[in-house]
């Protein structure tokens, strides 16, 4: 006799098994509610997982485009007010008002030129030294992103992010020929070098098919993840170049000339320094991890110059000034900012150390001894700050901290080094020497053109004067 609860539970296999197709078939249609379900499924997984996909990107997009955005103001706040209450407070009370504008007006023209030529020449498609055509007048130059630089924000806004950087370097050479140049020759001349000189640096360093640009294969891949040649080199060098071209200021170096308020240089150089986390950290192009490495470095660099500034000052002159310390965060910033998305933070403090210590003697003993005058020790600080930024970017670098050259693999070396770095420090050697060439070559050409046009200097009785008069018809200072 058979089991009859094994019969029973035969009976309940075979209707559950006979269920789908029961559904299946209890609809007009020939397929259930629940068979429609099931069949369905798969396409409404798929769309569902997609939509969400699309959310987490147009997420990322909006945080990474609002930090450049961000990042954007901070970089113009270190023209103005940064620079130029930097700049401002560091010369003669005369001078005052024509020191502010020429940084202010950086603001104005050099926004202009770019909007029409310059983001071409830097950032558009062209040779391995100067970039096309394709770009007057942003043409191409969109709300979409543009793959050659970042997948995740809008082609404006990388577009406006450089602009910021084109502003501030020509206005930084302005320190090195306070107090003496014409205002319409500072303005000739600082276009056309915007033009020869810094966009020609910027597409060779960052721009697609540059010459010495590490992420798109360039011949020479130079690191340099925030402006140390393109910025700090060029202009300060540029800077040399000008004091040299010039000359002296009237009575110098007899005839005292000491800042009239180093508060004001003071808040500048604070401005300065808050705005440099959008320069060094902004360069990540995103709201990652990178950034906040390079913002970290940007910090650690810039106390670390403190200490090397002021303490080599104490040293040789027996007490640490304001003008000292605020002068070695300058250093410090400059010389990390090629390095701050490439160092962990003990580099970052190291490099400062040594900026600060380094740039100190280039604005006291070396240019005592050449007996050249730099106003504001723009190539003491820019200059000489971002060549030895340069160079110890290649002996730090890291590709644990940012693995732009990897194995081959595609894993950052054992050692965490960037090509055993040896070979990275001839690459930056290389990158070093061209932004110096460029400088000193193209500098020489623009002044010597400006002073056949429009002439460089003021007369003597302009500049005894004092340029806010005699340039603007104002005085800063009663």
């Amino acid at each position: 006799m058979k089991n009859p609860w094994i019969q029973r539970f035969a009976v309940v296999l075979l209707l559950w098994c006979l269920a789908p197709i029961a559904a299946f078939a209890w609809a007009p249609g020939g397929a259930g509610p629940a068979a429609e379900a099931f069949l369905v499924a798969p396409e409404i997984h798929v769309d569902r997982l997609a939509a969400v996909e699309q959310a987490v990107a147009d997420a990322k997009g909006s945080a990474d485009n609002s930090w450049m955005l961000a990042s954007s103001a901070l970089v113009l706040l270190m023209t103005g007010p940064g620079l130029a209450l930097f700049y401002g407070g560091l010369v003669r009370k005369k001078n005052v008002l024509s020191t502010v504008m020429q940084s202010f007006a950086m603001m104005a023209v050099i926004t202009v030129v770019w909007a029409i030529v310059g983001y071409s020449l830097a950032f558009g498609s062209g040779n391995s030294f100067i970039g096309g055509m394709h770009n007057l007048f942003l043409s191409g130059v969109g709300t979409q992103p543009d793959p050659n630089y970042s997948t995740t924000i809008p082609a404006q806004t990388y577009m406006i992010f450089q602009l910021m950087f084109a502003i501030i370097t020509p206005a930084l050479i302005t320190g090195a020929f306070a107090e003496r140049m014409k205002f319409s020759a500072m303005l000739l001349f600082l276009t056309l070098w915007s033009l020869l000189v810094y966009d020609p640096m910027a597409h060779m360093v960052w721009g697609k098919g540059g010459l010495l640009n590490a992420s798109l294969g360039g011949r020479f891949p130079t690191l340099d993840f925030a402006g140390g040649t393109v910025v700090h080199i060029t202009s300060g060098v540029s800077a040399l170049v000008c004091a040299l071209y010039l000359g002296k200021r009237l009575g110098y170096p007899k005839e005292p000339m000491p800042p009239h308020s180093v508060v004001i240089s003071f808040i500048g150089a604070c401005l300065l320094w808050v705005g440099w986390f959008g320069f060094n950290a902004g360069s990540a192009l995103s709201a990652g991890g990178l950034a906040t490495s390079a913002f970290v470095a940007t910090h650690f660099g810039a106390a670390a110059a403190v200490v090397g500034w002021s303490g080599a000052e104490w040293i040789r002159r027996g007490k640490p000034s304001a003008l000292g310390a605020i002068s070695g965060a300058v250093a410090g910033l400059v010389a990390i900012t090629p390095a701050s998305g490439f160092v962990s933070p003990m580099s970052a403090l190291a490099i400062g150390l040594i900026a600060g210590a380094f740039c100190f003697w280039m604005t006291s003993s070396f240019k005592a001894l050449f007996g050249y005058d730099d106003s504001l020790d723009a190539f003491g600080v820019h200059g000489a700050g971002g060549t030895v930024g340069a160079v110890l970017t290649g002996i730090f670098a890291s590709s644990f901290i940012n693995p732009i050259f990897k194995d081959a693999n595609g894993n950052p070396s054992p050692s965490g080094a960037i090509q055993g770095n040896f070979h990275q420090i001839l690459n930056q050697l290389v990158g070093v020497a061209i932004a110096w060439v460029l400088a000193i070559v193209g500098t020489l050409i623009i002044l010597k053109f400006v002073d056949l046009v429009v002439g460089l200097r003021v007369a003597e009785e302009d500049e005894a004067q004092g340029l806010d008069l005699t340039q603007h018809g104002e005085e800063g200072y009663s």
